[in-house]
């Protein structure tokens, strides 16, 4: 049994909020090359921002 809601290895895989974050990642690289194919520099923007979410989700979870 684990003390706290988030595992000691980790676990992050099974979290809602990491859940809701890929699926927000996925969907903007999608909407990005979608409709916004030849601005580069805008789609790296929203990509990384989302990416920013879901990679502090799991940072969080691997130094805790």
């Amino acid at each position: 049994m684990t003390d706290g809601i988030i595992p000691p290895h980790g676990g992050y895989n099974n979290l809602l909020s990491f859940k809701k974050a890929l699926i927000v990642y996925n969907a903007t690289v999608y909407f990005c090359r979608r409709f916004y194919g030849q601005d580069r520099r805008m789609t790296d923007q929203m990509a990384q921002a989302a990416r920013s979410g879901k990679q502090n989700i799991i940072e969080a979870c691997v130094s805790a």
